[in-house]
């Protein structure tokens, strides 16, 4: 009688305001992967820092859940962050992590679960990535760390994923290395899921997908901006770069965005500095001129009439609303 191999055991670590899409994403492959297979060749379970319900960050509680004793048998556990990342919770992560780590056990981040294994020191000596929208903060704040672009990062004993739907191309990949490219076929196909993309794949739509290849000028002059923002270029030096007149730059823009390149710009530079003001504990002065803004007083004046509040306002609602959703959990985990 023949006998197979026993099931890879995953564990989810859900930090509370958790993104239920990269959750889903990661987890939905493995249950297929059963439903195929006629056999039970993954495991699952949810974790939260308490043992609570965990609420996502689209207002969903999921249950159930347990806490972790780090004596679980499992092969791999993932720490599953969203948008809010409080600093308090770094030494639960520690604590919890720590006998699994000990144990050998591959530690994995997805989403914004890889900048809390950053802080916590977990990342280092290791390749790792995030979602694209914190690449940037990620290389400011962890200058040590290598931290690519890429979809997902398999690096011995730790794994990292860019969120969104990035996970189901990482456990696919997985499946792929386990239980062959067949059985991965077949559950890419039952998810509609046209290719399953490699870890070298864009995280963003290039700007020539998105703008088209018809408009290779008004590319050029976007990522310049992109490269520029804490020493913005002016429009003439936009335009002498990219090889056209600023008359030009401005009808390309207007005609293909609708707005002249120095709106555009500027809200690059304040999107920029949103980021910077939610995640991370920089001063208000300091993101000013990391956006390429002269003085704080003139950023906060395009701030608010860009956001409807000024930055400190921001940052404040921010750290109400992480409050607010603390004193609603329950446990003393936080």
């Amino acid at each position: 009688m023949s006998t197979h191999p026993a099931p890879t055991r995953f564990g989810f670590l859900l930090c509370p305001d958790f993104t239920l899409i990269a959750l889903s994403s990661a987890i939905e492959p493995l249950r297929m992967a059963n439903r195929i297979s006629g056999r039970s060749l993954y495991e699952y379970s949810l974790f939260s820092f308490d043992g609570g319900d965990v609420r996502s960050s689209s207002g969903l509680d999921l249950a159930p859940v347990s806490k972790l004793t780090g004596r679980e048998q499992l092969d791999a556990l993932f720490l599953c962050a969203g948008t809010t990342l409080d600093s308090a919770w770094d030494p639960i992560v520690v604590s919890q992590l720590k006998p699994l780590i000990r144990r050998k056990i591959i530690i994995g981040g997805i989403c914004t679960g890889s900048y809390l294994l950053a802080r916590t020191g977990l990342l280092n000596g290791y390749r790792c990535t995030i979602h694209w929208e914190n690449i940037f903060d990620m290389h400011d704040e962890f200058p040590e760390l290598i931290v690519s672009s890429e979809l997902f990062e398999l690096d011995r004993e730790r794994y990292t994923c860019s969120g969104g739907t990035a996970p189901l191309d990482m456990m696919l990949t997985l499946v792929v290395r386990d239980h062959g490219t067949e059985l991965a076929t077949s559950i890419s196909e039952q998810f509609i899921c046209e290719r399953i993309r490699d870890s070298k794949d864009r995280q963003r739509i290039p700007l020539r997908q998105r703008f088209g290849a018809s408009q290779p000028k008004l590319v050029d002059a976007v990522e310049l901006m992109e490269s520029n923002i804490e020493e913005p270029m002016s429009l003439d030096e936009l335009a002498r770069h990219v090889g056209i007149s600023r008359r030009q730059m401005e009808r390309i823009f207007q005609k293909h965005l609708n707005c002249v390149p120095t709106r555009y710009y500027l809200e690059l530079r304040l999107r920029r500095a949103r980021e910077l003001l939610l995640r991370t504990p920089r001063s208000i002065v300091d993101v000013a001129f990391s956006c390429g803004f002269v003085s704080a007083p003139h950023f906060s004046k395009c701030y608010r009439d860009f956001f409807g509040k000024p930055p400190r306002e921001e940052r404040q609602s921010k750290s109400q609303s992480s409050t607010n959703k603390e004193a609603v959990s329950t446990g003393s985990a936080v």
